[in-house]
């Protein structure tokens, strides 16, 4: 976006008025995924850099009183802190909610510290000789990447990751795009947005998202909350933008309607 151009840009006029009635709410908490909501999606993920114009909405958010933002992903934390290079004031939640610090593995028990272990050995076996097929290896979680694997491939190890390791008991399966992920904890993006929300007293969200997994965080929406679903799929989002871009376009909303009802409201 220019300097002088309309922040809203192309958005749907239901949901610039929604996003500017919820810019006016006590105190509100933004929240989103990053892959394929604050970052287009790349076939190479270590190279997801995230929109200037959602790092530009998403500073000026967290530096407003009265206003918090998260980043809730599945990504390590680690990896999200050093791919995002957000500001502190901005609460990175990785794993799919189950890592708020990067003290978190050691939280782990040692039975779960043991279940991961096993469970990455197993994985390696499954995905020996498939071409395309990559494991990221989490605190909590092993994950199966299948983006990069030709189809029969990917189909081929999703299926024998399901129907084995997927089984065990103490395993919490959540499947992506193109990821299957096998956590040694239960978690989601929904309890994980339950708990910013009692941390921060909000009295009201909005969360953005683009994946299978965000479902869970729409789900647990209610009242005032505001979802926005980033692309195509089914969900449980009322609201719907094309791509990063817009999704960034409507961060820029929030920004600039709050900020005005907040300077207005405490001069």
């Amino acid at each position: 976006m220019t300097s002088g151009e309309d922040p809203a840009g192309v958005l749907d006029r239901e949901l610039r008025t929604v996003a500017a009635r919820v810019a006016r709410v006590p105190r509100l908490l933004v929240a989103c995924d990053y892959d394929g909501t604050l970052a287009p999606i790349v076939e190479d993920p270590a190279m997801a850099a995230p929109l200037l114009e959602a790092v530009a909405a998403i500073r000026g958010l967290a530096a407003l009183p009265q206003t918090s933002v998260a980043v809730i992903s599945g990504r390590a934390l680690r990896d999200l802190t050093a791919l995002s290079r957000l500001p502190s004031e901005v609460h990175l939640v990785g794993s799919h909610g189950s890592e708020f610090d990067v003290g978190f593995v050691d939280a782990l028990p040692p039975d779960r510290h043991r279940l991961r272990a096993d469970l990455h050995r197993e994985l390696e076996n499954v995905i020996r000789d498939q071409p395309g097929v990559k494991l990221e290896v989490k605190p909590a979680s092993v994950a199966v990447h299948l983006r990069t694997a030709p189809r029969d491939v990917a189909r081929r190890v999703a299926t024998a990751v399901r129907d084995g390791p997927a089984t065990w008991d103490g395993i919490q399966v959540t499947n992506g795009k193109e990821v299957v992920e096998l956590s040694v904890i239960t978690t989601h993006k929904g309890t994980a947005l339950d708990t910013l929300r009692a941390q921060l007293s909000a009295s009201a969200v909005v969360f953005v998202g683009d994946d299978v997994t965000d479902e869970n965080a729409f789900a647990h929406l209610r009242g005032p909350d505001v979802g926005v679903k980033v692309g195509p799929g089914e969900t449980l989002a009322r609201y719907r933008v094309a791509d990063p871009l817009d999704a960034a376009r409507l961060l820029a909303v929030l920004l600039q309607t709050r900020r005005e009802w907040l300077f207005a409201e405490h001069p």
